[in-house]
């Protein structure tokens, strides 16, 4: 079998390959039939062979593929609907084969579809499945969030919603992929999807099952917390790791373990949380092909942050059971910048994915939490729904992206008004639209300006997540206004001078309503 060196020094006559040349090389090596994960032997070959070299052997593999594509080829309607509650099933396959690509993309109004999406994969008939994961977290981002990131097995672009996998999947007898759309009052969701496989004529004794497991807690009890437990023999691959933060300050004092066949004590203990997935010092975004921070918002409580680690040229090898886990610790600080605590146990709600290859194939013991219990208690308040004031008045429509407002002139505002019951210390953002005809606008909270000024003007039209920072509110009516600055200097010579601005929501978050805040 062929398998991969990941050392990013691949010679050429001019020196080294950029880094988007080698991840390249290193994604069509994985996606041929001859990057896999194996149960023994070395992890990696020598510094001198080349991955592409596995596309010139001849192979039995047919290749397939199941999408979304209408069965009109002449059509442009390529999408499936999955109903509120519903469960769509994506492929099913009769093996022996082995999947190879996934992509996907959704349609909705739930600003946090990435953790209201489940995704499962059963093996061989199983009643329960081996991969049962929300679908932003599958793909390296946690907490319903977007955000772009490219790694070698998993890459996601287009404003966080274009969502790819390489991992290569192996079954015998079959494999069924399913998508639910868990109920959270936000409407049936559109998705449209590839997968691509291999059938072949048989697969080797020591090909393993492909796992990947969920796991939450908001907050985590004292103790480390549990990434993973399972019994079998196999390969441990990666990890997507999500902390909430509930305190300022800190949270990545923690410290992985692996107990490896059984061990009461860890032969494997990291020495901080940052450090295992390759950072130091705290954390910043960034991106690897085997790691890297997909998002980080800060130290503050309501701040987020997700990180991965695949185990692609060091796996942890386990041969009868294995137990990953993570040590919450960090610091934390009062309003008025005095540190209380530098590395105690800390409250943030935490959320996980494991991945790894196994055999035998296994399933989940607990349920997965209900789409409500994974997702912050956010209030999501349509702008269509909002009282709002523009001036100029004219030029505001209402469409499916959200509200629209185009005054065609570089000086105007628009304001929203929003209500709240309860005091407390709030998170607000906005849901905006991008588009090619919107132009630069400064926002406002309650006639205070936060944040830099906004150019809302690119080259297509998308959502996009902009977070308005934190705010001691007391009950009654709140405005976020927004004021033209003119056009940007991205706005191409032929659009239109609309000047707009489109809001599709605007994002409440009261940090009173998550557990263990303060």
């Amino acid at each position: 079998m062929f398998k991969i060196n990941l050392i990013l020094r691949f010679q050429n006559p001019s020196g080294y390959l950029s880094w988007a040349a080698t991840l390249a090389v290193m994604l069509l090596a994985l996606a041929s039939g001859r990057a896999q994960p194996v149960a023994t032997g070395p992890s990696v070959t020598s510094s001198g062979e080349n991955p592409l070299a596995a596309l010139t052997h001849l192979s039995d593999a047919q290749t397939r593929r199941v999408s979304s594509t209408s069965p009109d080829l002449n059509s442009n309607g390529d999408s499936r609907v999955i109903k509120e509650g519903e469960t769509l099933v994506l492929a099913e396959l009769t093996g022996p084969g082995a999947i190879t690509h996934i992509w996907n993309t959704i349609a909705a109004q739930d600003p946090f579809a990435g953790r209201s999406l489940v995704l499962r994969i059963y093996w061989d008939g199983m009643a329960k499945p081996s991969i049962e994961v929300p679908l932003g977290d599958f793909f390296g981002v946690g907490h319903g969030a977007v955000a772009n990131f490219h790694s070698l097995p998993v890459s996601v672009s287009s404003y966080g919603r274009s969502r790819t996998c390489f991992w290569r999947m192996p079954f015998r007898k079959s494999a069924k992929i399913t998508l639910t759309n868990e109920a959270r009052g936000f409407g049936d969701m559109e998705v449209y999807y590839y997968v691509d496989w291999e059938k072949l004529p048989s697969l080797p004794e020591d090909a393993l099952y492909f796992h990947a497991r969920y796991h939450q807690a908001f907050p985590p009890t004292p103790g480390e917390y549990t990434i993973l437990e399972t019994k079998g023999r196999g390969n441990y691959v990666g990890t997507v790791h999500s902390v909430h933060q509930v305190k300022t300050g800190w949270f990545g004092e923690g410290d992985d373990r692996f107990y490896i066949d059984g061990e009461t004590v860890p032969s494997l203990c990291g020495t901080g949380t940052e450090d295992y997935f390759n950072d130091s010092w705290g954390y910043r975004p960034f991106i690897a092909p085997a790691h890297g921070v997909t998002m980080y918002e800060g130290l503050f409580a309501g701040d987020r942050v997700s990180a991965y680690r695949w185990h692609l040229s060091d796996p942890v090898r386990f041969k009868s059971a294995l137990k990953v886990s993570i040590e919450h610790r960090g610091s934390s600080y009062t309003d008025a910048g005095v540190k209380q605590s530098s590395s105690n146990e800390r409250p943030d709600w935490v959320s996980s994915v494991a991945f790894w290859y196994q055999t035998p194939p296994v399933a989940g013991e607990e349920p997965l939490p209900p789409a409500t219990n994974r997702v912050a208690p956010y209030r999501v308040l349509p702008a269509k729904a909002l009282t709002f004031r523009a001036n100029p008045p004219a030029s505001v429509t209402q469409e499916e992206v959200g509200l629209i407002y185009a005054p065609g002139k570089p000086d105007a505002e628009i304001e929203f008004d929003f209500d709240v019951k309860e005091p407390g210390r709030y998170q607000v953002a906005a849901v905006l639209v991008l588009s090619v005809f919107s132009a630069r606008y400064q926002p406002f909270f309650d006639g205070e300006a936060v944040g830099p000024e906004l150019d809302l003007c690119n080259s297509g039209e998308d959502w996009t997540w902009f977070s308005f920072d934190l705010h001691d509110l007391k009950p009654g009516k709140h405005t976020l206004k927004f004021a033209g600055r003119g056009a940007s200097p991205n706005r191409r010579t032929m659009a239109p001078a609309r000047f707009s601005f489109g809001m599709n929501s605007v994002v409440l978050l009261r940090l009173e309503d998550m557990a263990g805040y303060k």
